[in-house]
Formats: structure tokens, sequence, C-alpha cells
């Protein structure tokens, strides 16, 4: 079908309604506001009409084809980015004549058009020269088309193929050496075979988001993994298969790794979030920065040691590497004593009341009244005529009378043997 069969609407139509005074107004004075072209030819009947900002959004408008060229070259001179996400985009040398007369564009979005049945000639590829982030999500485009653009485009630098039902990955014929963001997350990438030939595809990669893939393990070497991802600093594999410490430990071995995203996985399942945490940090030295924290030294240092001593218990066959680097940093660490930090509710102290001395156990969640009245029946004193003092044994200071009625005892710290002084008031 021709791209002007489809039903839909120009380029140049979508911008004029979006962008016209009406729904559009120009802002004038300093500051922030809209730019209106200064250049084209004079005269255009759309000139006096169009207020243009260098970044052009027009998501979900109805665009199937370009329109009048020259009316493009007019109006978007100063373009730089230009979002024509879910539109009814479905031939590249229509949208080529687009971005073909938009000479500055840096930032090109095709999501969710359905490409998947166009053929892009090599030659068309060139007028995307000058784009450095291109997104084609949910556009379903082959890997041959992938290919093309990455020959014709010296400049791009980031690249989304996410929501493209990928399964596997077609090798290009020559390396595109700028790329240094590749975002694939959710397609169907299961096998580690897949992954290695974006490595070979992209060798300045910087950054991998490879999300929601259902990744089975990591099956290289760690001299076959340096040599594929030798300026990875950056790796996503949230909800990825992985089971295995062993490929948590090869990721080590990625020489410039320095944040990793990794949570949704089998292998994490049975710890809890703080074991998690620690296990992760200890495993892999070089990360300072896991699942969107930075990890401090004093945290790395806590996960180490945490490490060590989570691995007391196992036998030598079954120790990982990392255990024997960290037992050389710290040495062979005993286990933490259990402390129980659980609130005390009672404690056991001597009452004094003249001579006598009555060994009682008072509750510590209960207030000073409370204990007045359970002292009443101990001492044979009326409480409104009591008068009680604590005196800790731990310390030298004096007694501390306990003048407050509805403060709680546990709030004077009281132990186990210290002392109650009761005195009567003076009448």
């Amino acid at each position: 079908m021709e791209a002007s069969e489809i039903e839909g609407r120009t380029f140049m139509q979508a911008i004029s309604e979006k962008y016209s005074p009406e729904n559009f107004p120009c802002r004038r004075g300093p500051g922030l506001g809209v730019v209106v072209v200064p250049s084209g030819p004079q005269g255009s009947p759309m000139k006096d009409r169009l207020n243009l900002p260098s970044v052009l959004v027009l998501n979900g408008s109805g665009i199937s084809h370009a329109g009048d060229e020259g009316e493009i070259a007019a109006f978007c001179a100063h373009v730089v980015e230009l979002d024509l996400s879910h539109n009814k985009l479905q031939d590249w040398y229509e949208i080529s004549k687009i971005v073909s007369n938009i000479p500055h564009l840096e930032f090109l979005n095709l999501s969710s058009n359905q490409l998947s049945d166009a053929v892009l000639d090599p030659d068309c590829a060139k007028a995307f020269s000058s784009i450095r982030r291109f997104v084609l999500n949910n556009t379903q485009v082959s890997w041959d088309t992938v290919h093309t653009f990455t020959r014709e485009m010296p400049e791009l630098e980031e690249l989304f193929l996410c929501l493209n039902q990928y399964t596997t990955v077609t090798p290009a014929t020559m390396p595109c050496p700028t790329l240094r963001l590749l975002h694939i997350t959710d397609n169907s990438l299961h096998e580690w075979n897949e992954v290695r030939k974006i490595g070979s595809m992209f060798p300045a990669l910087d950054t991998l988001v490879m999300a929601n893939n259902n990744l089975s393990s990591i099956r290289d070497s760690g001299e076959i993994l340096r040599r594929l991802f030798p300026n990875l600093r950056s790796i996503n594999l949230h909800n990825s298969g992985l089971n295995r410490w062993d490929d948590i430990e090869k990721l080590n071995f990625l020489p410039k790794l320095e944040e990793m995203r990794l949570q949704g996985i089998p292998l994490l399942q049975a710890y809890t979030s703080m074991e998690r945490r620690s296990l992760m940090i200890a495993q892999l030295p070089s990360v300072t920065n896991l699942n969107g924290s930075v990890v401090t030294d004093g945290e790395r240092e806590d996960a180490e040691r945490f490490f060590i001593r989570y691995h007391l218990d196992y036998s030598e066959e079954e120790l990982p590497h990392r255990y024997h680097c960290l037992v050389t940093k710290y040495g062979k660490l005993a286990p933490l004593a259990e402390i129980d930090l659980r609130p005390r509710y009672y404690a056991k102290v001597e009452v004094r009341y003249e001579d006598k001395v009555e060994q009682v156990s008072i509750r510590l969640d209960q207030t000073v009244a409370d204990l007045k009245k359970q002292l009443k029946t101990v001492m044979q004193l009326p409480s409104s005529n009591m008068r009680l003092y604590y005196i800790d044994k731990g310390t030298a200071f004096g007694p501390d009378e306990l003048k407050y009625s509805a403060r709680a005892l546990h709030s004077y710290s009281i132990q186990d043997g210290d002392e109650i002084l009761l005195v009567p008031k003076k009448k």
C-alpha cells in the first residue's frame, strides 16, 4: 500500500494543528519561550501562524506520511528532538522525507509505529546520519534494518529496541563503534549466546539495559567477557532467570563494571532483603551503585564481614571463591554474639521501708502511680502517703524521686537489683 493511501494525516498537518497560536501561543519576552522559526522562504502561507519549539512532540497524532517537504524544511530547521511515537508511519521513505528536512535532528522517537514490514534502503538510511539517540521500541523492526541504520549513522550513541519480540540477535557484518547505550528490555533473549553477539556489535558499549528477558545464565569464561564488553560500566539484568552465584561472580570479569541493577531473579528469592543486598555487594567488589543506591565504604565493609560469617558453616568444597578473598582481607571472623534487643517488661528490685526490705518484681510498663498501688499492700501504707525514690546500684548518683505519677517506670532505666526507697510523707 502506498503511504499516501494509508488513512492518516501528514506531518505538516499535525504540526499546523498542534502548534497554531490557538493551541500553542507564542510567549514573548526574556526567559524560556517558544522559538519562532527565523529561516525558510518568505511569504509562506503558514509562516505567520506556527510557533515551533526546538523539541517537537507529535505522539499519537495520526501521522502516516510527510507532506510538503519544502514546508518541513522551512519550519523545522532549528528542531533537535522529534517524538513521532504512536503514529501510523509504515514506510521508511516517508519517514526519511521528514528527517532529511530537519538537518539538526539529534533525537528521534518512532516507538509504536508498525515498521515490521518496512524495507529500508541504505540510501534512505543516510537521511538519519545526524541522529544520536534513536528510539525504536515496539516497532518490530528487523535486525537487518537495525544493522543498515548503524552502518549509516556515524553519530549514533543511544539505541532503544525494547518490546520488539526478539528471540535471537542477528550479528552485524561490521561493528558500530559509537554506540554507548543499548536498551533491549522486554524481549525474549533467554540464551547468553545472544548477548555475546551484542558485545561484538557494540564494542564501545557503556550501558546495557536488558531487563525482563529471562536470561538463563552467563556461559562465558572471564577472558571472553573481558574481550566482549571492555567498556561496559552499567548493566541491568532485572527479572532475568539467573539462579547461580557463579553467574554473579562472572560479572566481576567485566573490567569497568560500576553499576548493577539485579532484582527479581530466582537466585535471590530465598534471602531476606538485607541478605540479598549484603551478599551481592560482597560478591561484586567493583560495583559502587547497586539497584539505584550508592554503596558506601562502610556498607561494603559490613557486607563483606557478613559474607564471611554467612559462610562459616559451609564445607570447604561449598565455599565460594570470594570467601577466600575476604578471609585474606579480614581474617576468619567469629560469629556475632546474639543480643536480645527486645524491651524488658519486669525488674526485680529491693523495696526498703524503714527497717523492712522486700524483694519485689515490678512491671516496667506501669506508671509511678501504679507502682504506689502495688506497694500499698506490700508495705501496708496508703499510696497517697508515699514518696518513692529510685536508687541505681550501677551509678554513684543519689536517690532519684519518682515524683511524676503518670511517668512510666521504664523511662528510669530500672534494672534487676536496683532499690526503691519508700518514705512516708510528713504530716
